[in-house]
């Protein structure tokens, strides 16, 4: 899956190797990333503060980057920013780990939380920049090829390394396994970083942006370059009711496994490991029915499916039955990806790219902190399982937006 398109020349098929070894030290580092909200629940985290945690990237993200964008957008080449950025964010594990063997567990709570408070500031200029730097190296065709691969061996490295982790963290006592977990696996980072740094994108001339002498002035600027883009406009808006739905029910989940079906770690660790493998079916298997079919028949198909998996879960509290759940979400989540990425940057105006990104992630960053929060708010309402259901209420309005075709 590391091969390059055969037509590709020698410094494209270099960036598609850099950006899949890239994957493999992410990857390493993100099997860390389910456990976090379910570490924090076993400290004794309240629903309000495991809602934090998801939507605090939200909060930052919101207020800063449409900044970054157009700080990235007067930048020659994003791939330093990209490379540095990331290494930040996966540093945060190890940070995560240390603190919390130092701290009783009554602080380790707020550490880890004022941790990945900061974390939120260079997830912002990552979120902007992978979008821009996958854009760069796989050009207008090559999206669904890049970044099925590199999803496939992020995927297939999470489910190898879940699959010790799940086994080894039952053997260690709480919190000494979850300690050493974030630790040893953000050992991954260095491997990114290393890789993505030798990534080579031509140099862009940076678009001349206008000085804005004031916010009403930046607003109206943004306005102008949006009234010219209107299948961004529309596609955006639907695309944010959708992944609201997918963010309300983040906190909620592992929140449903610990406190409702009892589940262990090695089953909740099981859980996402099901989700993860049978999602590498969906990236060898999406690409080819979108070649076939068309990327809409991939948007409704995908979107329609993942509307089950809330729905499915919280009709049962038999972890069986929600393993084989979250194999069917895996199977669409992996098609979901890859349409969400590829539609969007279709709309995107080529020497924009970094100020439309922005633009998105702006909105993204508004469901991650209003949807969770909204989520925790009625799990103490109605209950998890009755949060869920919302959830699944949200993915099916989605679903019937995207019917509507988007303005060209």
């Amino acid at each position: 899956m590391i091969a390059s398109p055969p037509s590709s020349s020698e410094i494209q098929k270099r960036n598609f190797r850099y950006v899949q070894i890239d994957a493999i030290g992410v990857s390493i580092s993100n099997i860390a990333a389910p456990f976090l909200p379910v570490f924090l629940t076993r400290l004794g985290a309240s629903n309000l503060q495991v809602g934090l945690l998801t939507s605090m990237p939200g909060m930052t993200g919101l207020v800063l980057a449409i900044l970054t964008g157009r700080f990235l957008q007067t930048r020659k080449n994003v791939v330093p920013w990209y490379s540095l950025a990331r290494l930040l964010v996966i540093a945060c594990y190890a940070l995560t780990g240390i603190v919390t063997l130092i701290l009783p567990n009554q602080y380790a709570v707020i550490a880890t939380l004022g941790i990945w408070a900061l974390a939120t500031l260079p997830q912002t200029a990552l979120a902007v920049a992978f979008s821009v730097v996958m854009n760069a190296v796989a050009g207008p065709e090559g999206r669904y090829a890049l970044l099925s691969r590199r999803w496939f061996i992020f995927g297939l490295t999470s489910v190898i390394g879940t699959f010790f982790i799940t086994r080894v963290i039952d053997l260690i006592a709480f919190p000494r396994n979850y300690e050493i977990m974030f630790m040893g696996l953000s050992l991954g980072g260095l491997l990114s970083y290393y890789f993505s740094r030798k990534i080579q994108i031509p140099n862009q001339t940076p678009p001349a942006l206008a000085a804005s002498s004031s916010a009403a002035h930046s607003v109206r600027s943004y306005l102008t370059l949006l009234r010219g883009a209107p299948a961004f406009v529309s596609f955006a808006s639907k695309r944010f009711v959708y992944i609201s739905a997918i963010a309300l029910s983040q906190p909620i989940l592992p929140l449903f496994f610990v406190r409702e079906v009892k589940a262990t770690d090695a089953q909740i660790g099981a859980i996402n490991m099901a989700m993860t493998l049978v999602m590498l079916a969906g990236y060898i298997l999406w690409p080819r029915l979108s070649r076939r079919f068309g990327g809409r028949f991939v948007l409704l198909a995908t979107t329609l499916g993942m509307a089950s998996y809330p729905l499915l879960t919280a009709l049962t509290l038999d972890v069986r039955l929600i393993i084989f759940y979250a194999g069917i979400a895996g199977l669409f989540q992996g098609g979901l990806d890859l349409v969400f990425f590829d539609e969007l940057m279709k709309t995107v105006p080529p020497e924009y790219s970094a100020t439309f990104v922005s633009l998105a992630q702006s909105m993204q960053y508004l469901s991650a902190i209003l949807a969770p929060l909204i989520g925790t708010w009625l799990a103490d309402g109605i209950g998890l399982g009755g949060a869920l259901l919302v959830s699944a209420g949200l993915r099916l309005l989605g679903f019937v937006l995207f019917l509507i075709p988007d303005k060209r």
